[in-house]
């Protein structure tokens, strides 16, 4: 045989497995290695906590991402502030209010590629019943089987009527909180 033909058949081989082939699709969460954290400053000082219990639903093919949804419940009374006091206090009616309002929720309206791996998510985020929209961008890691989601955005505790009353005062703790995200997903089985 000839080296174009060889070259030919190997082409034609290589494009017809390419369109057999799919993309891998991400959707069970591996919660013992997915973490929801944020940041904030209390009198200045930069603070983080995390949140210990939380739900998280992801569908996600990288190949299609206008097509991935995404779900999250966040148990509220599960904070970790890094302090037993403090995780008492927002718990109670000024600031979470978790009797009224157990859980913060996440749902994705849409996903658009950013470019090398990134992507924005944009949903609808509900705290103490007011729901609000939000877009954050998030990079998107593939590795085998499992990929890791990782993103951050800020939101306004006063918009969600987050610390009432006496805690609506900024210059203690600050009005801006940042939210950071690390989901962990393998392939679909």
């Amino acid at each position: 045989m000839s080296r174009i033909y060889i070259k030919h058949l190997a082409l034609i081989g290589i494009l017809l497995l390419s369109g057999h082939a799919s993309a891998v699709e991400f959707n069970q969460v591996v919660a013992d290695k997915s973490s929801i954290n944020f940041g904030y400053k209390q009198m200045n000082v930069p603070l983080e906590g995390k949140f210990k219990k939380f739900a998280a639903q992801i569908d996600f093919d990288p190949a299609k991402p206008e097509s991935a949804q995404a779900k999250f419940e966040i148990d509220l009374a599960s904070i970790d502030t890094g302090s037993d006091e403090a995780n008492d206090e927002v718990v109670g009616k000024a600031w979470f209010n978790t009797k009224a309002f157990p859980k913060a929720t996440f749902v994705s309206t849409g996903v658009k590629p950013l470019g090398n791996n990134r992507f924005e998510v944009q949903g609808k985020l509900t705290i103490k019943g007011k729901t609000l929209a939000v877009a954050t961008p998030f990079t998107f890691k593939p590795d085998a089987n499992t990929a890791s989601f990782d993103g951050a955005f800020t939101i306004k505790r006063l918009d969600y009527a987050i610390g009432e009353g006496e805690w609506a005062d900024v210059s203690t703790v600050a009005n801006e909180i940042q939210i950071k995200f690390h989901i962990l997903a393998a392939a679909k089985k």
